[in-house]
């Protein structure tokens, strides 16, 4: 098997994104969300604190971080994502969960194709089904869904590969997706 080697850019942008989270994290340790959290879908574990519930606003095609800072399911496995039929096995959000993360966000009403709720942290890198990791992300304005689905086989590639810890392809997703995509060949 070739592992392919990361392009310079994307490993820079690796090690600021963990620079800054780790950084982030440091700073929030002790300190308690303005708001409780509100009740989930699934177990899961937060990336980041989970501050607003409700007048949430995409921007660019990435979630709002206070509304939607990620959650995983603490204890996958890369050996367990990495298995065919995991992301099916473990894939359960009900419409009423589907139906929370539109008025989070303040859709009332879309088209069939618009949107979808999208897990920031996609099943397939161990994220879980709770709301903190669940938003609906458009289509269009490009890039949108189609175009998150490929960074998130590229990052399941990586992590399967060994290219990439879970822990750092969870990070990545999380943070900034788009940046992610802008280094796809």
């Amino acid at each position: 098997m070739r592992i392919r080697k990361l392009p310079f850019a994307l490993t820079v942008l690796i090690v600021i994104v963990l620079l800054i989270y780790y950084a982030l994290q440091s700073v929030n340790q002790g300190s308690s969300p303005s708001t409780p959290p509100a009740p989930t879908s699934g177990s899961g574990q937060t990336i980041g604190q989970r501050t607003k519930t409700s007048d949430c606003v995409a921007s660019n095609g990435l979630p709002d971080s206070a509304c939607t800072p990620g959650a995983i399911f603490p204890d996958a496995t890369k050996e367990q994502i990495c298995t065919p039929g995991y992301s099916s096995q473990v894939r359960d959000v009900p419409d009423s969960v589907k139906d929370q993360a539109y008025a989070e966000y303040a859709i009332t009403s879309h088209e069939p194709g618009q949107y979808e709720v999208d897990h920031l942290i996609s099943l397939e890198l161990g994220g879980s089904n709770d709301i903190a990791n669940l938003f609906p992300e458009a289509a269009d304005p490009r890039p949108g869904f189609h175009e998150k689905d490929k960074v998130e086989n590229y990052l399941h590639d990586q992590v399967c590969n060994g290219s990439m810890s879970l822990q750092d392809a969870q990070v990545l997703i999380a943070t900034n997706w788009l940046a992610v995509y802008q280094t796809l060949p």
